[in-house]
């Protein structure tokens, strides 16, 4: 099964963390699914990083997803327009995060599943994601 993993949870597993969920540990070890990470997610570092919020440069989280195993998703035109088609519940606040949205639009495009903690995923209307 296809996984594309958000940045948090991809970021605890590179460094080992305990905050990673019990989950998301198992669906990494399972050698049946195949783990993707996207472009979005090393912009997203490589921001963080320029504003001293991560100690790891966007280069450097690439090279260990794939020295660990992990895919590489490239941002396509597809995901880009399938931002459009994401549909919110009703009276759901404002999602301002473009990488929580680019991520969750992927998903939709490839039709794998997103594996995130962060709860504001739960205002979609979208089969994509699983919260932690």
């Amino acid at each position: 099964m296809d996984f594309l993993f958000d940045t948090h949870l991809l970021l605890w597993a590179l460094e080992g963390s305990e905050k990673l969920p019990k989950k998301a540990f198992e669906v990494l070890m399972n050698p049946k699914n195949q783990i993707f990470y996207s472009v979005a997610s090393m912009l997203e570092v490589s921001i963080k990083n320029e504003k001293k919020k991560l100690n790891i440069s966007g280069t450097e989280f690439m090279h260990y997803c794939e020295q660990a195993g992990y895919k590489k998703l490239p941002i396509d035109e597809k995901h880009i327009l399938a931002l459009e088609t994401l549909e919110k519940k009703e009276n759901s606040p404002e999602h301002n995060d473009p990488f929580d949205r680019i991520l969750l639009s992927q998903a939709k495009s490839e039709t794998m599943n997103l594996l995130t903690c962060d709860k504001s995923f739960s205002y979609y209307n979208e089969p994509y994601y699983a919260i932690l």
